[in-house]
């Protein structure tokens, strides 16, 4: 890659990290290297399972270990998670100052931010001051606007329908 770009995949929509992962395995087939961060996220999923298959170029690492969301977490619950979040981002930060991938996906990074787990300003110099040559992306809903205006693409997943609001919960190889 020549220069590394900054996208941001957000909305209400199903598929933000799904269309993050599709990157992921288009750079993954050019020879790039991809690093996904998942904040936000500690259950079993099923692409976790194909993506062990294309290690050590295409890595996932997750740094939580409580479940739930947020809202169903007691208050030193959202303390630990804080922890675990900032273990995460020391993560990311090294990663990118020593540029250990062409790809990094930061998946549901917004939704940290949304949820006032780290703070912007933080996000937006790591974004600022990325190596030239990598690409980032970041998911999740509602992205701010400070995060937009350094995006140089910004794709917004939509709801229109889903099967949730006919009460058809999440189907395992679907939805997670």
């Amino acid at each position: 890659m020549r220069k590394g770009l900054i996208h941001v995949y957000t909305g209400d929509g199903k598929g933000k990290t799904t269309s993050a992962i599709g990157q992921g395995i288009r750079a993954f087939g050019r020879g790039n290297k991809v690093y996904m961060i998942q904040f936000l996220k500690s259950q079993d999923t099923g692409e976790l399972l194909t993506l062990k298959n294309l290690e050590p170029n295409f890595k996932v690492y997750r740094f939580e270990k409580i479940k739930g969301f947020i809202y169903n977490l007691t208050q030193e619950e959202i303390e630990e998670l804080k922890k675990q979040i900032n273990t995460a981002f020391d993560f990311v930060k090294n990663t990118i100052s020593n540029c250990n991938c062409d790809l990094l996906i930061l998946d549901e990074i917004i939704g940290v931010l949304s949820n006032n787990l780290i703070n912007i300003n933080s996000i937006i110099n790591l974004l600022k001051n990325k190596p030239e040559k990598m690409e980032i992306i970041l998911t999740g809903r509602n992205a701010p606007k400070e995060i937009q205006d350094i995006a140089d693409y910004i794709s917004e997943i939509k709801s229109i329908k889903h099967p949730l609001e006919n009460g058809i919960p999440a189907r395992k190889g679907i939805e997670y």
